[in-house]
């Protein structure tokens, strides 16, 4: 995994989900240590999962000073998404993929998503928000993926930089907290029996 300029990084503007202005990245880490959640498109199952897990760490990471911010490659789907209530924290938009870009998340093709999105991880956290009663769709960029970058307070240093290797990919609540130095109450949520019915559409 290749070294994060965080001052490359830094300058690429997010736009606002709530009020559509535009901001620096840098200006999220400036004041505070921040987790910041990028999800391979706002429509998508697994995301909105991984979204719902990394919230029940908000109350913890608001007590120890630490932002929680979700980004998406692109504004389809964002309306949706909020008032699904899935993420705790404000939510930007790349609407140039460019921090997606400069931090390594790959892209895929329509011939590599196939086996990616039909590999055990993306079936078990598929089925993970299925039993939790979260439906995704298919709109947007299906080929964009995701990750996660922490960085403490100041850009002094990148404590993570996960790269999503398969759809289904995401950090441990417990591997965040750790990166952090912090300690929470949040339990994961258990992964449900993966079966025909979860698994195969």
């Amino acid at each position: 995994m290749a070294k994060v300029d965080l001052v490359k990084v830094g300058k690429n503007l997010l736009k606002s989900g709530e009020t559509g202005k535009s901001v620096e990245l840098l200006s999220l880490w400036q004041d505070q240590p921040v987790v910041l959640f990028f999800l391979r498109r706002f429509g998508c199952q697994v995301c909105r999962w991984m979204a719902t897990e990394i919230s029940k760490l908000e109350p913890d990471l608001r007590a120890n000073g630490v932002a929680l911010v979700g980004v998406g490659p692109e504004e389809f789907g964002l309306k949706e998404f909020k008032e699904g209530g899935f993420f705790k924290g404000p939510v930007y938009v790349d609407e140039h993929k460019k921090s997606y870009k400069d931090l390594g998340f790959k892209r895929y093709t329509a011939l590599s998503l196939v086996p990616a999105a039909l590999g055990k991880k993306v079936r078990d956290a598929a089925s993970k928000a299925s039993a939790e009663g979260i439906q995704g769709n298919f709109s947007g960029d299906l080929l964009q993926s995701g990750g996660m970058l922490i960085v403490a307070k100041g850009g002094e240093k990148v404590l993570v930089h996960f790269i999503q290797d398969s759809p289904g990919d995401h950090l441990a609540l417990e591997d965040i907290c750790k990166a952090l130095g912090i300690s929470a109450n949040a339990k994961a949520g258990q992964m449900p029996v993966c079966n025909d019915d979860v698994c195969t559409r």
